[in-house]
């Protein structure tokens, strides 16, 4: 396992839950690599913020730098994520479909595909995990709890590599959360927008039992 101090994080996206992940990231000890669309020098202020530990780039850079990536665009761009410097890399990823932002997306809409299936397809030389698409981007920094504490907060993910469920089951635990893993992407519908499971606050049973009472079209 590689400490947390030599590892980089590229994160695509600098929006509310981008930046969150980032803050949290630099107070664990990792070094992040952020981006977004419109360029390194309109992240000057998050980066002062966030101290030596992270500097801004381009999505290809902040790509190209991290051990692993988190993309957090609107779903609607993730198209425009890089590919190759992604290849081999465990990409996690936070989106979730807002048809009244993103236009409607026919397969999503009949239960064909799931969020971070899309990006799967859109990567595939990658290993695509579903993670911190069903919290409050404010909770990221905020709920966390150490490790065995009662009533702990859980997160869900999702892949079809283990080894990248892993990596955020890893993650969230020192973010200060448990993990629920629903298993496959095909699966992974369970946690998005308007499911029972989505931005409540819960335990990992409670998690287990609002995937359980999920359905597929909503």
């Amino acid at each position: 396992m590689v400490a947390a101090h030599m590892t980089t994080i590229g994160i695509i996206g600098a929006g509310h839950i981008g930046s969150q992940v980032a803050r949290k990231a630099v107070e664990l000890g990792y070094d992040v690599v952020i981006s977004n669309s419109r360029g390194p020098e309109t992240l000057a202020d998050l980066v002062a913020e966030l101290g030596a530990k992270a500097r801004a780039a381009t999505p290809a850079e902040a790509a190209a730098a991290g051990d692993f990536a988190v993309v957090t665009v609107p779903l609607k761009n993730y198209k425009d994520i890089p590919v190759e410097p992604l290849a081999g890399k465990i990409v996690i990823d936070t989106n979730n479909y807002y048809w009244e932002r993103d236009g409607r997306i026919p397969a999503l809409d009949n239960g064909e595909a799931t969020t971070s299936g899309l990006l799967q397809e859109h990567l595939p030389e990658s290993k695509v995990a579903k993670g911190f698409n069903h919290i409050m981007a404010s909770d990221i920094t905020t709920d966390g709890t150490p490790t065995g504490s009662e009533d702990r907060r859980a997160l869900a993910t999702a892949s079809d590599y283990p080894e990248a469920a892993e990596l955020v089951t890893r993650l969230y635990d020192e973010f200060g959360f448990d993990t629920v893993n629903i298993g496959l992407l095909e699966d992974s519908w369970r946690v998005e927008r308007d499911r029972p499971a989505y931005v409540v606050r819960q335990n990992a049973q409670e998690l287990k039992d609002n995937l359980a009472m999920a359905t597929r079209t909503v």
